[in-house]
């Protein structure tokens, strides 16, 4: 591991710890943010622990988190964080929530690191070295046909909007299995080669940073709902590169 990928380990094993203290706590303090999502203690902690550990081996460094104001770089680095993705999973004691934490250099995603601590699960990748899981190679699966495709999702109004012809969209009749493994652990799914498509229709690029180097570095595709590559996109899509480029393909 280079210096910034052993930092970025670290402190998402460390955030981890962190919230596994605060998780299934019948004393969570839980409040609503100005889009009334719901945030915690434990994700502002975890936040500020990250925060800390970045200023500690890199000051010059930007910070970009969803529950702080940024840090503005003085060089071209920045890291973007989320400390707890998939905060609703986290209040109702599930524990498909991951501690997600990229380096973005020269505007370009280097590396992402993202640990589930109450499953005992750590994904990360670098740009060019492969991705991991807990220490082993991950690939994404072989599947390219969309019936044997299973296809998971985190916003209920990917199956509650209205009859879309996007080709995204289509997969929910089109797929051969269709479930609600979302958020983070979703993406973590495809990249793994447990399933074949991941779809959040909302995301902010906090939510994304880590994942797209990951998933890139197993053999798929990260893209939004207008086929492009990018953290400030319209939602985002992990597939694997079979069904990834008939998306891509089938969108552009």
């Amino acid at each position: 591991m280079t210096e910034d990928m052993q930092l970025a380990v670290r402190l998402a094993e460390e955030a981890g710890n962190l919230t596994l203290s605060f998780f299934r706590s019948k004393s969570l303090k839980v409040d609503a943010k100005r889009d009334d999502s719901p945030v915690t203690e434990a994700d502002r902690k975890a936040e500020e622990l990250i925060r800390k550990g970045i200023i500690d081996a890199f000051p010059d460094d930007g910070i970009f988190g969803e529950e702080f104001a940024e840090k503005l770089s003085v060089n071209t680095r920045r890291w973007i964080l989320d400390p707890i993705d998939g905060t609703r999973s986290f209040i109702h004691g599930v524990p498909l929530y991951g501690v997600m934490i990229a380096l973005e250099v020269d505007r370009k995603i280097a590396l992402g690191v993202v640990n589930f601590p109450a499953l005992g699960e750590m994904y990360y990748a670098e740009n060019g070295s492969g991705a991991f899981l807990n220490g082993d190679t991950i690939t994404v699966s072989g599947i390219s046909d969309y019936r044997d495709a299973t296809v998971v999702y985190t916003e209920k109004e990917y199956l509650l909007d209205p009859p879309s012809d996007h080709p995204v969209d289509r997969l929910r009749h089109d797929a051969g299995l269709v479930r609600g493994w979302g958020d983070c652990y979703g993406h973590m799914l495809v990249a793994s080669g447990r399933a074949e498509v991941a779809i959040d229709k909302i995301m902010s690029p906090w939510d994304c940073a880590a994942l797209i180097p990951v998933v890139h570095e197993a053999g798929g595709r990260c893209f939004d709902y207008t086929g492009q590559t990018t953290i400030y996109g319209q939602g985002l899509v992990s597939a694997n590169r079979f069904i990834g480029e008939k998306l891509t393909a089938a969108i552009l």
